[in-house]
């Protein structure tokens, strides 16, 4: 079942608040035009009440006497739209005769004395309330249609008001057809649309960014995969032609093997490391053991790359410490990231420090290094997969580039993030650590 339109169901809501508020009011005025019909019959009431009493009393104890029924005769002769009915031990002294016109009467009726010894007279006065009727009833009928016609005028009006205000939404599903990955950079200006529109335009465009970045990081990904494959597949396989294209020797064959491995086992590297970003990227969360040293993890690393820092004549340096629960593996991982890309660009001979800070409920591991400084709009692609700041420095047979994007995803696995710095021939690169909840208690 399709859902109805905003101009359909606000048409609809404008015809029922019209036909519910033109009644209540209507209805309302009905009600006080029949109250105050019914004041001014009961004042009238009084007031002829009044006068009958005071004949009565004029009559001086002789109720049915000829000079109170004339004057009773001339009274209602000049009142048609009153009756009256006098009795006095069930007996009728005066009855007046109404008029021949259509009549609805309404009562009162009490009790007169008369004199001593004499029982009282029971009047009984009527008025004749049939124009207020017919002025009710026509009042009736005309605020009815009244309620009718305005309800429909409002509703027609209505719609066409709905129809006005929402020219712009179609004017922006437009504006939003023309936009998409068809249209790089295009956005729709939030300006001319109504303050609740707005907000959502700006949201559109945010997403358009986040898509566009999205779209552009996935060419530049794939085009780096395909790089990075083309070269040890070319190598696999132009060693594998020429092994073939004669007959080898055992030896020759063995070492064509070897080299084969290689780079077998470097493209594995690189499908690992993009399934280990892969998994990142989907909000895998580190699992978490019980609280260990990073300065423990730091120096089990720098064991791992002793023979590296031999060759080059460097001495690592470990300062602080921090006990937090992590996956000891990632995190050896990301330090060991971090310590080669030191080791291969800081001058020989130099130390190079890791330094462990804990700052604002995160551990921050930090790796300094002395050598050739990092431009600073290099900085901000360190992160990125299969960046390079300097592709002549890097041996691509054993580093791809997505050393220091594993460090920003484990880093993102334990909550933290990432930042470096170069200056003055310092170069800093680290992560954080977010720690837990349940450490800080």
């Amino acid at each position: 079942m399709s859902a109805s339109s905003i101009k359909a169901t606000l048409s609809r809501w404008f015809a029922a608040q019209a036909l519910l508020g033109l009644s209540a009011v209507c209805i309302g005025v009905y009600a006080v035009t029949a109250w105050n019909f019914q004041v001014k019959q009961t004042s009238q009431l009084e007031r002829q009440s009044e006068l009958i009493r005071h004949l009565i009393r004029e009559s001086q104890g002789q109720p049915g006497g000829g000079d109170l029924r004339h004057k009773f005769d001339d009274f209602f002769t000049t009142h048609p739209d009153l009756k009256l009915v006098l009795r006095q031990d069930s007996q009728v002294l005066y009855a007046s005769e109404p008029g021949n016109a259509p009549a609805r009467w309404s009562d009162t009726s009490f009790e007169q004395p008369v004199g001593a010894g004499q029982a009282a007279m029971q009047v009984q006065l009527s008025i004749n309330v049939e124009e207020d009727r017919r002025l009710l009833t026509r009042l009736a009928w005309t605020l009815l249609g009244a309620v009718v016609l305005g309800s429909l005028t409002i509703a027609w009006t209505g719609a066409l008001l709905v129809r006005r205000g929402l020219q712009p939404l179609k004017a922006l599903t437009l504006q939003t057809a023309a936009t998409g990955p068809a249209h790089p950079g295009r956005r729709i200006d939030p300006t001319p649309y109504a303050s609740e529109i707005a907000p959502w335009i700006v949201q559109f465009n945010a997403v358009l960014d986040r898509a566009e970045q999205a779209y552009a990081q996935l060419e530049s990904f794939n085009a780096d995969v395909a790089h990075e494959l083309q070269t040890p597949l070319t190598n696999l396989i132009g060693t594998v032609e020429v092994e073939l294209a004669r007959p080898r020797a055992p030896q020759e064959l063995e070492e064509a093997l070897l080299s084969a491995l290689e780079e077998a086992r470097r493209m594995s590297e690189i499908v690992a490391d993009m399934l280990f970003l892969t998994r990142a990227d989907r909000g895998v969360v580190a699992r978490r053991s019980a609280p260990v040293s990073l300065a423990q993890q730091a120096w089990t690393v720098v064991e791992f790359h002793e023979a590296m820092l031999e060759s080059t004549g460097q001495q690592v340096q470990v300062s602080g410490d921090a006990q937090l629960p992590i996956d000891a593996g990632l995190v050896r991982r990301a330090m060991s990231n971090l310590l080669g890309n030191a080791c291969r660009y800081a001058v020989p001979g130099s130390a190079i420090s890791i330094v462990i800070e804990q700052q604002a409920g995160a551990a921050w591991v930090k790796v300094v290094n002395r050598g050739e400084p990092i431009a600073p709009d290099v900085l901000p692609h360190l992160f990125e997969r299969f960046f390079r700041a300097e592709r002549s420095r890097t041996d691509s047979s054993h580093h791809h580039g997505l050393g220091l994007a594993i460090v920003a995803a484990i880093a993102r696995m334990h909550g933290g993030q990432t930042r470096a710095s170069s200056q003055a021939g310092v170069t800093e690169v680290g992560f954080s650590l977010a720690v837990p909840a349940a450490a800080k208690a």
